[in-house]
């Protein structure tokens, strides 16, 4: 049995890492680490692990060495801190943003300061295994994913693998929980309630993980708050330097990921869940990925969908942690949704 701490564990990417690896059958859940719940027993910020765990939430002062360390932080104190928690486990996860991206002048220029440890981004591999599953074997530090650039980046990979996009404009919808588990006057009940607010028309951060996993080409995304608590929807509205025939676009997305064993291609004839829907993915670490071809323009409308905590975040990172230890990359990933939700 491997040994996994969470440092950050009372947040909500925290908390599904814990709900995952607690059902791991290679892992023993070690610390679960909280500065402002320390003391407390996990079940009483998690309530759904109530029975679950007698774990107690202990302080950052009393984390102790383990095999892998997840760091589930707010953004910049892993950076800020990561030659200390370096040597308090053989291998690290940052769920954060602090090392997603490997170029420190791009880090600049997305997140308006200089990075806090830039010797350390070339360490980091970057954390979504359908791009770098053979990197991530045996790697001892990875960092995690955006949810927005997760959806967007596998909704698109096959087509702009392929040469021929030749711009993509892309929305994305999300849920509430993408802003963490600090309230905040945008995230207060009357405000949230009933309302779909663009709050990054342009200028996302998570687009610098998508132009550095696709390939700098003419890419512009926008992301719009929707009254749901879990879920990422992406819409992309790809335009292709020439046509391409329906069956052309099902063969490039079925060689991308007809083996991968949580990408999902959904493109039904009938029914109520003719493409993606976040809803039935809440809790499970599956993409789903459709597709449209609009044969009087030669555009191609791809939708995902996914859960934003957990294939936009824990999800992943169990899913990277699986990797790089070696175990079944499905393990403690099982899970295979609700519905109805």
């Amino acid at each position: 049995m491997v040994e996994v701490s969470i440092f950050g564990a009372a947040g909500y990417a925290g908390g599904e890492a814990l709900r995952l690896l607690l059902d791991h059958p290679d892992v023993e859940v070690g610390q679960a680490v909280s500065r402002s719940q320390a003391g407390r027993y996990v079940h009483v910020v998690h309530p759904n692990l109530r029975g679950r765990t007698r774990l107690r939430f202990v302080s950052p002062d009393e984390l102790e060495h383990s095999d892998v360390l997840m760091l589930a932080l707010p953004h910049g104190e892993t950076a800020r801190r990561i030659d200390e928690l370096s040597g308090l486990a053989e291998r690290l996860i940052d769920l954060s943003a602090d090392f997603r991206l490997s170029d420190p002048a791009a880090y600049e220029r997305w997140y308006g300061e200089p990075h806090p440890a830039p010797e350390w981004l070339d360490r980091f591999v970057y954390g979504l295994p359908e791009f770098h599953r053979e990197a991530l074997v045996g790697a001892r530090y990875a960092s995690g994913v955006g949810c927005n650039a997760t959806a967007t980046n596998l909704a698109l990979a096959p087509l702009v693998r392929s040469g021929a996009v030749t711009r993509a404009v892309v929305e994305v919808k999300v849920g509430s929980s993408e802003g963490g588990s600090r309230s905040s006057g945008a995230t207060h009940h009357p405000e949230r309630s009933g309302s779909m607010r663009s709050f990054a028309p342009t200028g996302h951060r998570h687009q610098a993980e998508m132009l550095q996993e696709l390939g700098d080409f003419e890419l512009h995304f926008s992301a719009t708050a929707v009254e749901m608590v879990r879920g990422v929807l992406c819409t992309a509205h790809v335009f292709l330097d020439e046509p391409m025939e329906q069956k052309d676009v099902w063969s490039l997305y079925r060689e991308c990921y007809g083996d991968e064993p949580f990408v999902r291609i959904v493109k039904e004839r009938q029914g109520l869940y003719r493409y993606p829907e976040p809803k039935v993915l809440a809790g499970t670490n599956y993409c789903d990925v459709g597709f449209a071809v609009d044969g009087t323009t030669g555009r191609v409308v791809v939708m995902s969908a996914l859960d934003n905590l957990v294939k936009g975040a824990a999800g992943s990172a169990v899913q990277t942690m699986n990797l790089m230890l070696g175990f079944d990359e499905a393990a403690g990933l099982g899970f295979p949704g609700l519905h109805p939700a």
